[in-house]
């Protein structure tokens, strides 16, 4: 079992990609699951990561807090504004944008700690800003959204940012809760854990996939090529600017995959609690979901070379 668990976990990228493949070849599959679902898979996804967080991940913060404030101030200004760039380069309706920009103001994903551990780079760091990033969320993830999109669409901060809380926050809290309760089973769980999250964002990827699936087929080339193009360039940049900074190899490894690598299940969550009138806000998300496990492996590939 445990084997099975780490072949699932680290081949998640291929998991997610066969998902939603299969959502697009067999969408009648899927459409029948409601849309909230997606909410209780994330927060699966957030407890798992409430789980394996230590108080220890956060000692980074104070003994290093140079580091971690560069990486978060990279993470909420270069993502967002690449979103809003690239939608304004590329002119996408008014629901894929949003979409776009959704991905770009959500914090760093949960398997960029994974990446940076593949990649050789500072794992440490790289928890720390994902744990941090994740905590500034429920602020700047509605405040970035509402002023790159607030003024075609109608963005609803305080709802957006009790979203969060619940989806986001909740879960991890309940997650180290748990941990410091039963410290004997979690030790025990966190073998499975990556494998069940995988499956989780599989699950999600597939039913926003399976929900818009004739309108993604008839032209869905250019929003692929958008979502490419953010992640691609969000992780060149955050190299570049550990660089400039004079930070070391690890360092400068664990900001581009932190910067390039978002939690794309929450943008899809949002887009579908908030957005509902704009159904096709969910794709960039589910779409971002599968590129960033793919282009992160390749990436650990490339820097695990380099060393």
């Amino acid at each position: 079992m445990k084997k099975l668990c780490h072949y699932i976990s680290e081949y998640m990228g291929l998991l997610v990609l066969a998902a939603a493949l299969l959502a697009l070849a067999f969408p009648n599959l899927l459409q029948q699951i409601r849309p909230t679902v997606i909410n209780y898979l994330l927060g699966v996804v957030m407890f798992g990561m409430g789980l394996t967080l230590n108080l220890q991940d956060f000692k980074i913060v104070f003994s290093r807090p140079k580091d971690v404030i560069i990486g978060c101030l990279a993470q909420f200004t270069v993502m967002p504004l690449l979103a809003w760039g690239l939608t304004r380069l590329f002119q996408l309706d008014e629901a894929l944008a949003l979409g776009v920009v959704l991905v770009g103001c959500c914090p760093g994903g949960t398997a960029s700690n994974v990446i940076t551990y593949l990649a050789k780079g500072d794992l440490a760091l790289s928890v720390g800003m994902t744990g941090v990033s994740t905590l500034f969320a429920p602020l700047l993830t509605p405040l970035l959204t509402w002023a790159l999109a607030g003024k075609s669409v109608n963005v609803d901060v305080v709802s957006m940012f009790l979203s969060i809380l619940w989806v986001v926050i909740l879960p991890i809290i309940i997650g180290l809760v748990v941990k410091w309760m039963w410290p004997k089973f979690t030790e025990k769980a966190t073998d499975y854990l990556p494998a069940f999250s995988s499956i989780a964002i599989a699950f999600i990827v597939a039913i926003i996939i399976a929900a818009n699936a004739d309108k993604l087929l008839a032209g869905g080339l250019v929003i692929v090529l958008v979502v490419m193009l953010h992640n691609i360039c969000g992780l060149s940049l955050g190299y570049l600017i550990g660089r400039l900074l004079g930070l070391s190899e690890a360092k400068m490894r664990a900001i581009s995959i932190e910067v390039g690598m978002q939690n794309s299940g929450l943008a899809s969550s949002l887009a579908t609690i908030h957005f509902a009138a704009y159904p096709l806000a969910s794709i960039p998300g589910a779409i971002f979901s599968v590129w960033h496990n793919l282009s992160g492996a390749a990436v650990a590939y490339l820097y695990r070379r380099k060393s």
